[in-house]
């Protein structure tokens, strides 16, 4: 395939994804919840599908069969076909739901991903998890409403498919930040982590100090200021500065990178943590 052809076929794949995907959640959404719409709709849909299907699986062929001619390995070659195909945007999305759907599994068997023996674990779910308890409540109160409140049969199963879904991620989102915690390594190292959304690695001699220090900074989740401040906030809070011998990149969750030069974030117990990574200075 030419680089022009490789461009067009990319593009018509995605856009025939991007417009055959909602409609086939939604027919998930009502088939899961008991609905069963006209056959001749649910054949047109799964005509459409199997067609856009079709399309992904050629242009994946082509783009892996082009991989292969430039010397990739066969698995290299895979991956850079679906990255090609795929937005990163999808694909984190993606893997952010199965992450999550997996920690839930981990949180019931109590236990924690990427912590080693001698390792200190760092929760920081504290402030935020009467706050996510809350809206679960909130959310299983609103199904029960709703299925004595609306009399349409249909609507109701559709209604409560969804809210089960909701009440789910957001289990998952609170399971992986309870099994995805801060980890100071014996070697001075860090690993910072908000659930499965966030994960940086600050080697030992990236760490130039670290302190205590409670903060209220605004912003979304993961906010960089002009001056490269990195706040990874938990419920509108941080307890720990750690300032950088150099700037380190770091992916947002949905992809994006930036560069931080000093970073702070939230833990439970602050000066727990603080500890641990000023130890192996000390020795």
């Amino acid at each position: 395939m030419s680089g022009t052809g490789e461009v067009r076929g990319m593009r018509a794949a995605r856009i025939a994804a991007g417009a055959v995907i909602p409609g086939e959640l939604a027919l998930a959404v009502c088939l899961a919840a008991g609905v069963r719409p006209p056959v001749w709709a649910t054949a047109a849909a799964e005509a459409v599908a199997l067609a856009v299907l079709m399309l992904e699986a050629w242009v994946l062929r082509s783009l892996y069969a082009s991989r292969r001619a430039q010397g990739l390995e066969p698995p290299a070659a895979l991956r850079a076909a679906v990255r090609a195909v795929v937005p990163a945007r999808v694909r984190r999305l993606l893997v952010h739901e199965l992450r999550a759907a997996a920690s839930l599994g981990r949180w019931a068997a109590r236990r924690k991903h990427g912590v080693r023996p001698g390792d200190h674990v760092a929760g920081y779910t504290g402030p935020q998890t009467a706050m996510m308890y809350g809206l679960i409540f909130v959310s299983v109160i609103e199904t029960v409403a709703l299925a004595v409140l609306i009399p349409w049969p249909v609507v109701h199963r559709v209604l409560l498919v969804l809210d089960v879904y909701g009440v789910l991620m957001m289990l998952g989102l609170h399971a992986a930040c309870v099994t995805r915690p801060h980890v100071a390594r014996p070697d001075g190292s860090l690993r910072i982590r908000y659930g499965a959304l966030f994960d940086l690695a600050v080697p030992a001699d990236a760490v130039a100090s670290v302190r205590v220090d409670r903060c209220y900074p605004q912003g979304r989740l993961v906010t960089l200021s002009e001056k490269g401040v990195l706040d990874l906030i938990v419920a509108g809070q941080t307890t720990v500065t750690l300032e950088l011998t150099r700037p380190l990149v770091f992916t947002r969750p949905l992809g994006g990178r930036g560069e931080a030069r000093t970073i702070r974030f939230h833990a439970d117990d602050p000066r727990a943590l603080v500890g641990a990574l000023r130890r192996p200075a000390l020795t």
